[in-house]
C-alpha cells in the first residue's frame, strides 16, 4: 500500500540521521542545512558524500577464483586445460588462481544505485554531475539486478560501517519505495508503508537510545509465559519481538511502532483501534509481566495520517498495566517531534 503523509524532506533526513548514526559523522553534517525539493535529490547528496568518504578509505576488495591461460604458472595448474592448450599448439598453461578485485557485491550495489540516481529526473543537474564523477572510480565494477541482491547475507564489521549505512539507503532506492512528487512541493513523496515503517521504528529506537540512555532502549524478544517444559517441547510458538522496549527502575514500556495509511478500522460506521495491533501489544505486556506486578506497560505508536480522526486512548488493566494508543505527527517541525517523543515517556520518570 502506498501513502502520502506530507512529511517534509528535512524531517526524513533527521529520521535517517538517527536510524543510521553514521550520517552524524564524517562529512554529512552540513546536509541538514541544505534545501531539497525532492527525496531523490536528498538521497543523491547523501550517497555522493558517503561514497566520496568511502573512496578515501578505499573500495572494498575481495578475492575471486579466476581461470585463465597464461605463459607462466600462477596459482593451481589446470592439467586437463593445459593438455588441451598443447593440443592446439599453444605454449600457454591453464591456471586457476585467486584474484583480488573491487568487482564484488558491496560495490555492485553502490554502482547500480548511483546509475539509477543519475537517470532520475528528480535529481538536480549539479548532483548528477557529481555522481557521474564517482562512476569513474567504479570502472570494472558490474551493475547488479536489484532482485538478485541477497540483502540478508550481507555482512559488515567495524571497518565497513560506512558500507552498511550506504547499503541501507541503497535498499530504499532499489526497492522502488520512492515515487514522484508534485512539482514545486517540498514534501516527501509517497513511500511504501512496509519500508517506511522500518525507518520509523529505527528512528524512535535510536532517539531514545541517544537522548534517554538511562532507559536502555532495545528491540527485545519477549518470552511466552508458559511452563518451561511446554516451551522447550514446542516449535510452533510464534516469536514475540518488540520494536522497542525501554526500562527505568522497575517500570518497563513496550512500544510497537506502526506506519499505515489508516490508523483506525471502520466497523459499522464506527472507528475502532486496529484489532490485531491491540491484541499484539496486549499479548506482549501480559507475557512480559509474568508476576502480574502491573509495572509493564504497552504503547501502540502510530505515525499520524491525514485522516480527521486519530487514535489517542489509554487503558489500565486490573493489575495496573497501562496500554496506550498514541500518534506522532511527522509533518511538524522536528523540534516539536522531539518534544512529543519526550512527553510519551516522561510518565516513567
Amino acid at each position: 500500500m502506498i501513502v502520502n503523509k506530507n512529511i517534509p524532506i528535512k524531517n526524513v533526513y533527521y529520521m535517517l540521521s538517527y536510524a543510521f548514526k553514521e550520517l552524524k559523522h564524517n562529512n554529512y553534517d552540513y546536509i541538514d542545512g541544505e534545501n531539497f525539493d525532492d527525496i531523490y535529490d536528498l538521497f543523491a547528496e547523501i550517497i555522493f558524500k558517503g561514497v566520496s568518504y568511502l573512496l578515501k578509505q578505499g573500495l572494498h576488495k575481495e578475492y575471486i577464483v579466476k581461470k585463465d591461460t597464461i605463459t607462466t604458472l600462477r596459482g593451481k595448474l589446470d592439467l586437463q586445460g593445459t593438455i588441451n592448450e598443447r593440443l592446439v599448439k599453444s605454449n600457454c598453461l591453464a591456471c586457476e588462481y585467486d584474484y583480488l578485485t573491487i568487482n564484488n557485491v558491496n560495490n555492485n550495489i553502490i554502482k547500480t544505485t548511483i546509475d539509477i540516481l543519475v537517470n532520475k529526473h528528480d535529481v538536480n543537474t549539479k548532483r548528477k554531475r557529481n555522481l557521474k564523477k564517482l562512476m569513474l572510480y567504479f570502472d570494472g565494477v558490474d551493475k547488479i539486478e536489484p532482485s538478485m541482491i541477497k540483502w540478508n547475507l550481507l555482512r559488515y564489521d567495524r571497518n565497513s560501517r560506512t558500507y552498511q549505512m550506504l547499503h541501507s539507503l541503497c535498499y530504499f532506492i532499489l526497492q522502488h519505495q520512492l515515487l514522484s512528487t508534485e512539482k514545486g512541493d517540498t514534501k516527501l513523496p509517497q513511500f511504501m508503508d512496509e519500508h517506511m515503517n522500518l525507518l520509523f521504528q529505527r528512528f524512535v529506537m535510536e532517539y531514545y537510545k541517544r537522548h534517554f540512555p538511562e532507559y536502555k532502549a532495545v528491540a527485545k524478544q519477549i518470552k511466552w509465559n508458559f511452563c518451561d517444559n511446554v516451551i522447550s517441547h514446542s516449535s510452533y510458538l510464534p516469536i514475540m519481538q518488540s520494536d522497542i522496549t525501554i526500562t527505568l527502575g522497575e517500570r518497563t514500556l513496550i512500544i510497537d511502532t506502526k506506519y499505515y495509511s489508516k490508523n483506525l478500522q471502520e466497523h459499522f460506521d464506527k472507528f475502532i483501534i486496529n484489532s490485531p495491533n491491540f491484541y499484539q501489544i496486549h499479548t506482549y505486556v501480559m507475557n512480559e509481566d509474568k508476576g502480574h506486578t502491573g509495572k509493564v506497560d504497552g504503547m501502540l505508536l502510530y505515525a499520524m495520517t491525514t485522516a480527521n480522526v486519530q487514535p489517542n486512548e489509554c487503558f489500565t488493566t486490573n493489575d495496573g498495566n497501562i496500554l496506550m494508543v498514541r500518534t506522532l505527527d511527522l509533518s511538524q517541525d522536528f523540534e516539536n517531534i522531539k518534544k512529543d517523543l519526550d512527553i510519551l515517556v516522561n510518565y516513567m520518570s
